[in-house]
């Protein structure tokens, strides 16, 4: 390989890319593929069942490349500039709107957005070393890419197992290359210090206590987990919990002391590109939960294909929405609710009877008690009689 090509030059290219943070790492997992191990063994990865096969891969990425030498590790921020997590809690708390985490706002899904840089920066690599053999993920494939990402220097892992870093804070998606490099040793990022301290301020901020301990996390009572990843109805003792989150979950990174913007330490991290791709719209930034509770399969296709949200379908949405709209408790949204209970599909008319037995009132009872007349689904007859 000629010798033009530098892990500083490597690095500069991604920071032009918008590739921040960033490091490279000879990987050795063996300790994080046994942590991973006991994780799934345990069963905190819910139905996640992926996290769960490949774990040889995992524990060795040369299995996924078989002349590895190094892996690129790139963060991408998100966050609009400016935000801060002030008026990211207060956008949790409006009881009105349904939360859409700050990732998901876009009309860019970020597999695609962090992927399409990850190529790019390989591109200019093989401007100097056409020969370079590499793969990428972007939470595709089977790689522990915080253990990576803590190894690489591009933050540690939290309390809240998320990763963070002092300019960055925690709010960056992660991107792999795995490559075949030849680079000197002296390449390799140096690991960052965890900093959190005695801060516990992400742990006390979890709305359904997903947090066994620091530094541990059981995906099945994590909010994000119970409205993205579950395919099914959420268990009835987490609903109140979700509050008004409709897809996916910030309060821990909100908690975190650590900068939204970058606006601490001695190097600011550079801000996100212009124009942003994960730029809010109206229908993410505020949408009225009756709104989104009416959307028909028609307008959840046009606003959300090739968007993170679509990820959950129609049915896991509005399922979202209803123990949205039951916890916020307003008489307002008895006739969506009602409506609902029509649905062909079952998760939704299920959750919209849970919705109006928590508002209660005259109007509801007796949607329920017409529902229940016609319904055949067990569930779905278990939720309108408020068994559920």
């Amino acid at each position: 390989m000629p010798s033009a090509l530098t892990a500083r030059q490597i690095k500069e290219w991604a920071a032009e890319l918008g590739l921040y943070p960033f490091g490279m790492v000879r990987p050795q997992l063996a300790d994080a593929a046994a942590s991973h191990h006991q994780w799934t063994e345990a069963g905190r990865h819910g139905e996640m069942h992926y996290l769960a096969r490949r774990l040889e891969e995992r524990a060795d990425p040369s299995r996924l490349l078989p002349d590895l030498s190094w892996v690129l590790v790139a963060g991408h921020r998100y966050i609009p500039e400016g935000l801060t997590s002030e008026q990211i809690q207060a956008r949790i708390d409006d009881a009105d709107s349904g939360y859409i985490a700050q990732y998901a706002r876009g009309r860019n899904d970020y597999h695609d957005v962090l992927k399409t840089k990850l190529e790019a920066l390989m591109a200019r690599i093989q401007t100097l070393a056409p020969q370079v053999r590499w793969k990428s993920y972007v939470d595709t494939g089977p790689v522990l890419e915080k253990a990576l990402a803590a190894q690489a220097g591009v933050g540690w892992q939290g309390k809240h197992t998320n990763l963070l870093h002092p300019q960055a804070g925690n709010w960056f998606f992660l991107g792999e290359v795995l490559t075949n490099l030849e680079l000197p040793d002296e390449a390799a990022s140096t690991p960052l210090p965890d900093r959190c301290g005695s801060c516990t301020a992400c742990l006390d901020s979890c709305p359904t206590d997903a947090f066994p301990a620091p530094y541990e996390l059981d995906a099945r009572r994590c909010v994000s987990y119970l409205t993205i990843e579950l395919k099914g109805p959420i268990p009835t003792d987490l609903r109140a919990g979700i509050g008004t989150r409709v897809f996916g979950c910030d309060d821990c990174l909100a908690a975190c002391p650590y900068p939204v913007s970058g606006s601490s330490g001695t190097t600011a991290a550079p801000p996100p590109e212009e124009p942003p791709s994960y730029t809010a719209r109206p229908i993410t930034d505020g949408a009225h939960l009756l709104e989104l509770m009416a959307l028909t399969r028609e307008d959840f296709t046009r606003l959300f294909k090739r968007t993170a949200l679509f990820r959950t379908k129609r049915r896991g949405l509005l399922r979202n929405v209803a123990v949205a709209l039951g916890n916020r408790g307003n008489t307002d949204a008895v006739p969506v609710l009602t409506a609902a209970l029509t649905e062909e599909e079952p998760l939704i008319r299920g959750h919209a009877a849970w919705a109006l037995h928590q508002i209660g009132g005259e109007a509801a009872r007796l949607a329920l008690t017409q529902a229940a007349q016609t319904e055949s689904d067990p569930w779905v007859l278990d939720e309108l009689h408020g068994a559920g």
